[in-house]
């Protein structure tokens, strides 16, 4: 098989393709589910998705962040836990961010 070409139509068959199917996985939830009660276990597993996926997308930005070339920064784990303990004591995403953001500029500054 060879390789799809740049600007050619088999990428242009494949984007259409994923916008059917992304259209598709959206409208089974807002168009045919969207006007029902969904059962109580379900509701109790969609509750966790945010906290299940926001660790999964920030973890690589701490532990490796590119801004460092990939090497580990003290600075963003201490910032990291300080978000975290925040988060855990206070029980409020805003208050996390704005510990997390004041820690991380202040040893960013001390730092130099």
């Amino acid at each position: 098989m060879s390789p799809v070409e740049i600007g050619g139509p088999g990428v242009w068959g494949i984007i259409a393709a994923l916008g059917v199917l992304t259209y598709l996985t959206r409208f089974v939830f807002l168009g045919i589910v969207g006007d029902r009660p969904l059962p109580g276990w379900l509701l109790r597993h969609l509750r966790y998705t945010g906290v299940a996926v926001l660790p999964g997308l920030v973890a690589p930005l701490i532990v490796w962040p590119a801004a460092t070339g990939g090497e580990t920064d003290p600075i963003r784990l201490i910032a990291s836990a300080a978000a975290l303990g925040v988060g855990v004591w206070r029980k409020d995403v805003v208050q996390a961010v704005v510990a997390g953001a004041l820690v991380m500029g202040g040893l960013s500054w001390l730092n130099g």
